[in-house]
């Protein structure tokens, strides 16, 4: 992990907080060498291709400034896992380079390297090296995750076919759902449901295991970060098909229905919020090998929609057949 030379108008400097913070995050990856040079090497793994996904995470973009510091890592580092397990690729090793506001104290730093910690644990990763710096501006947490795929088989976004069925993982729409609660756009007086929700625009959860049983069965892929409507639409756009979504299929949760109606405009919401981190795919009709997968991996899978002849893109379907309109398609970074 580069570094520059330690702020002396500080309790703790650079140096500290890499020596006693980080590194430790490092120990169980033997080519980061304990973060005291200037890269880090990692042995290629036969019959693999290598992955690489970079996110930034943005205070007041990705998470807001109260959320607790374990909650802002997690979801920092989960972000591109997601879009690993959308690939079907497994993660070995991340980068790590953090912009830290002047008014930033060492005891967020602690509570983020925990946060970081178990999730080491629970996603086999390890920390490789990084950037570690001072801004004038807002916090923001880069992270590039590297991994591998078997030779020829990640699931790409162009490979969806007509006929095909379309499926989504888990349930859609909470992550926006938790912000409006956050940002008191939205009332719920279920301290439950509440909590739920707003657990879900904080801690997302990477279907890696589904994703990589994946391979091999479903046609294409994309990680549902910036809408549902819009990144199926990137699948649509890059495979030149047209994706019908069946409304009423869409998988949303009780928390969520409770706290938005789910009217027409209730549900062209749903598909066009992000931060979801599910996983979109299409697959051959014959749904066995799917349902297998998900219920191996323990991931709640529901079929939403079709591939159909005609001019690319989505349609959102209302129980009736007719169209939805749906005038935000999705996230949009600019």
């Amino acid at each position: 992990m580069a570094t520059r030379p330690t702020d002396r108008s500080r309790p703790w400097g650079e140096f500290e907080l890499i020596d006693t913070l980080f590194a430790p995050l490092a120990r169980g990856l033997a080519g980061a060498f304990d973060l005291k040079d200037d890269v880090a090497t990692l042995s290629p793994k036969a019959g693999h291709e290598l992955v690489v996904k970079t996110d930034s995470t943005i205070e007041n973009v990705h998470f807001m400034p109260a959320d607790p510091p374990d909650t802002v890592a997690r979801k920092a580092l989960r972000r591109t896992l997601s879009d690993f397990a959308a690939k079907g690729a497994e993660p070995e090793a991340y980068l790590l380079a953090i912009a830290l506001p002047e008014t930033m104290e060492k005891s967020w730093l602690e509570g983020f390297v925990e946060g970081l910690s178990k999730d080491q644990q629970q996603f086999r990763v390890a920390l490789a090296g990084g950037e570690t710096n001072r801004t004038p501006g807002a916090l923001t947490i880069t992270v590039t995750t590297i991994g591998w795929v078997p030779e020829g088989q990640v699931v790409r976004r162009n490979g969806a076919k007509a006929g095909d069925d379309v499926w989504v993982t888990g349930t859609i729409g909470d992550a926006a759902g938790g912000l409006s609660l956050l940002i008191g756009e939205a009332v719920c007086a279920d301290e439950g449901m509440r909590e739920y929700l707003i657990g879900r625009f904080r801690v997302p959860e990477p279907r890696l295991e589904f994703g990589g049983l994946l391979r091999g069965l479903a046609h294409a892929a994309i990680d549902v970060s910036d809408g549902l409507f819009g990144d199926l639409g990137h699948i649509a756009e890059t495979s030149h098909v047209r994706i019908e979504i069946d409304s009423a299929s869409v998988p949303v949760s009780r928390a969520l229905r409770a706290l938005w109606k789910m009217t027409d405009e209730g549900i062209a919401r749903v598909v066009s919020a992000g931060d979801d981190y599910e996983i979109a795919f299409t697959a051959p009709p014959a749904a066995g090998s799917i349902k297998a997968a998900a219920a191996r991996s323990g991931s709640p899978i529901t079929r939403i929609g079709r591939i159909v002849e005609g001019v690319a893109g989505v349609v959102l379907r209302d129980a009736a057949g007719s169209e939805i309109t749906v005038p935000r398609k999705g996230y949009r970074h600019f």
